[in-house]
């Protein structure tokens, strides 16, 4: 791991973030390196700490050691969302317009799809604007960086899965399981509406936690938000929701499986937070799940 210092002497006013930012040595340094982790040497321990810190509050006497990390190529987290969401967004609409290189079949037998592999895609596309959207004008990210690395295998995930499952929806000779078609427009129109339902309300969940970071988030007037009553993270709640009626939609056996998957993540997150909540407020309400209402 590739490291180098510089001395800077105490001084009143701004936070590390300011005085590394009027440091010439540091900003050639934050410019030549690509994801740099700022550090205080305090004795002979390494200790992290925030760009707010006043340096003449630090226990570090009259001169610290800052200490610069290479940690390789990083991203920032809006890239790392934007990169992720937009990529099945694309990948599926190779599939839905059956582009001859895909399946390499004559135009004949690509004409006409099923109404469902329509609705199918509306959703899919209008999941993934949603995020794209939530991404640049909802959400709140730290300066924090995502390793390259690993924001490529997030990458291979989502854009894997989205060509996987839009392969089988959007292809040729897709037909729905059911035996009557009618059953099958009705099943598709009516769980087509739930998803619209559930995109709402993820949306209004994001809405509502955006500057209520540090705070416990609670039910306001919207009932989209009244899940809050019952789960610490009922944006994860919408999300699987949404995710299972576009697999009973579409009863694709890719689609299951991401939506398995997806819920396993989120259920790893929602606890995550769950945890971090209840140890952070002592008035955490105590009814409250992760994910599931008095489940999980």
């Amino acid at each position: 791991m590739t490291e180098q210092g510089v001395m800077v002497s105490s001084c009143s006013g701004g936070g590390l973030g300011w005085i590394l930012g009027k440091n010439f040595f540091t900003r050639r340094v934050v410019k030549h390196w690509n994801g740099l982790l700022r550090e205080v040497v305090k004795s002979s321990s390494l200790e992290v700490f925030k760009d707010e810190e006043i340096l003449q509050h630090l226990p570090v006497g009259t001169t610290a050691t800052l200490y610069f990390k290479d940690l390789g190529p990083q991203i920032g987290w809006t890239m790392v969302f934007l990169t992720e969401y937009a990529g099945p967004l694309f990948i599926y609409f190779l599939f839905y317009f059956r582009m001859p290189f895909v399946y390499g079949l004559d135009d004949k037998l690509t004409s006409n799809p099923h109404p469902v592999v329509n609705l199918a895609c509306i959703c899919h596309s209008f999941h993934y604007i949603k995020r794209l959207i939530e991404t640049i004008f909802v959400h709140r990210f730290s300066h924090g960086t995502m390793p390259l690395r690993r924001s490529i295998k997030n990458c291979f995930y989502y854009w894997g899965f989205a060509a996987w499952l839009a392969y089988y929806i959007n292809h040729p000779l897709y037909t729905p399981p059911l035996e009557s078609l009618f059953s099958q427009v009705y099943l598709a129109h009516l769980f087509n509406r739930q998803i619209w339902i559930v995109f709402i309300a993820n949306y209004m969940v994001h809405r509502s936690v955006r500057s209520k970071i540090r705070k416990i988030p609670y039910p306001t007037k919207n009932p989209f938000t009244w899940l809050f009553f019952f789960v610490t993270c009922p944006n994860y709640t919408y999300e699987v929701g949404a995710w299972i009626s576009f697999t009973i939609m579409t009863q694709c056996v890719p689609v299951g499986l991401f939506t398995f998957l997806c819920f396993i993540q989120m259920t790893v997150w929602a606890k995550d937070k769950h945890y971090t909540y209840v140890r952070e407020f002592k008035d955490y309400p105590s009814l409250r799940m992760p994910i599931i209402p008095f489940l999980l």
